[in-house]
């Protein structure tokens, strides 16, 4: 393997705090020291023009069509548009079908991921068998075959008593859980946050409490146990409130959110876009300000894309009826950057914070790390556009908007996976 070296590159290493202009170098798919500047013989040479180089991104929530719903987006497709965003680790969701459920569809899926020679896939565990809120899973056997943490993606626990069970038997393997915090039986059945707007459309509605609720619920349940908790995609400023004075009193409580939810508004439902219609559903502005105001206070640990395929069939329809969920993929990097955050902290949110919380050996440029990089342009502008997506799936909700931060290249333990130029030449 050619030794790289990235010259004249802006290195940002949120996990040490590395901000400086500098090199970097690449030998037998790690990162080295080189402290005197040499050029180690036959290297390849990189000049960043100024450009980030930084970890390759961690998503530590991506939903894919496979196994059993392929057509939606694979895990070849899906590594595609992944790197295309700068992320070379992706934490998947186990609502599949099958789901996972059981230890060879953890390895399956471990192994797919390597085999794209792009990605690191880390599954999820199902909480309950199929995914369905009912009998435990094998906790055990899957933590042993390699799952991150455990969660039954879309759904969640409704039962308070299955819950408990299961945040400790969870503490028991310390292992994290993921909830989906959205109270089922007001989520039943609607597909817009209750408000003006969706009275105006006659959409059915749920209360943004409904997210609130459940987070009460089990952060009672986590304090009881000494569980470790984790929320996912977070929207609304009730449910970020007591989740920060939560952590306060010590409970062992984390979240994420994603990118819809400090970018846009339910206003970007628009004349029913469905590429708009999500789970949980865009809330107003207030709550998109106050998702803002915890990623800069810390309350919020990381960001997650939520990427959610969906076939152009599942979309084609009446807003109430259109499966729910977008693409975020190629977005993430882009979207994160214009939250207002500093660069180092906006990176640490994708980075450094979920690899972490997953305890994941990722997201650093630590002599000695795997050489997962990114290298992009902090300036660079770009437009989405639904149907020219890297990937199967094309159901963004960003569609039309232009972002700043432009992915140049792409590497996985130093082999280069991605670069601008080639993706350019693939669309021509």
């Amino acid at each position: 393997m050619t030794d790289i070296v990235f010259e004249n590159v802006r290195l940002i290493d949120p996990a040490s705090g590395r901000d400086e202009t500098g090199r970097l170098v690449v030998r037998q798919g790690k990162i080295v020291a080189c402290e005197d500047g040499s050029v180690p013989e036959g290297a390849r040479v990189i000049d960043g023009a100024g450009a980030v180089l930084c970890p390759g991104l961690v998503d530590m929530r991506v939903a894919l069509g496979e196994p059993g719903s392929e057509y939606r987006e694979s895990v070849s497709s899906g590594a595609r548009a992944a790197v295309a965003g700068g992320i070379t680790t992706m934490a998947v969701l186990p609502n599949t079908s099958p789901p996972i459920d059981n230890p060879a569809l953890v390895h399956l899926l471990r192994v797919r991921g390597e085999e794209t020679g792009m990605v690191s896939i880390h599954p999820y565990g199902a909480l309950t068998r199929g995914c369905e809120g009912g009998e435990m899973a094998e906790l055990g056997l899957l933590r042993n075959a390699g799952a991150v943490a455990f969660t039954d993606g879309t759904r969640a626990i409704s039962d308070a008593k299955q819950m408990r069970n299961l945040l400790s038997y969870s503490r028991f393997l310390d292992a994290i859980v993921v909830q989906h915090p959205e109270d089922p039986s007001l989520a039943k059945g609607t597909c817009a946050t209750a408000g003006a707007r969706a009275v105006r459309m006659g959409l059915p509605q749920v209360p943004a409490e409904a997210e609130a609720i459940m987070i009460a619920r089990d952060l009672r349940l986590a304090a009881m146990t000494g569980a470790r908790l984790h929320f996912a995609h977070v929207s609304t400023a009730e449910g970020l409130d007591l989740i920060r004075a939560a952590k306060s009193r010590g409970v062992r409580v984390t979240c994420d959110t994603a990118p819809p939810y400090f970018a846009m508004t339910e206003d970007d439902i628009g004349d029913f876009r469905t590429y708009a219609k999500l789970s949980p559903p865009l809330r107003n502005d207030t709550d998109r300000q106050a998702v803002c105001a915890a990623l800069a206070d810390g309350t919020i640990d990381a960001v997650a894309s939520d990427h959610a395929p969906a076939d152009p069939d599942d979309k084609r329809l009446p807003f109430a009826q259109a499966r729910a969920g977008g693409t975020g993929l190629v977005t993430l990097l882009g979207v994160t950057l214009g939250a207002g955050l500093p660069l180092v902290n906006a990176l640490r949110l994708v980075t450094s914070a979920p690899a972490a919380l997953l305890g994941l050996d990722a997201g650093t440029l630590a002599v000695g790390s795997d050489a997962d990089l990114c290298l992009f342009d902090p300036e660079g502008s770009w437009t989405v556009v639904a149907g020219e997506l890297p990937g199967r799936a094309q159901n963004t909700p960003f569609d039309g908007r232009d972002l700043k931060g432009r992915v140049l290249r792409t590497f996985k333990r130093g082999v280069e996976v991605f670069t601008a130029d080639g993706l350019a030449e693939a669309q021509s």
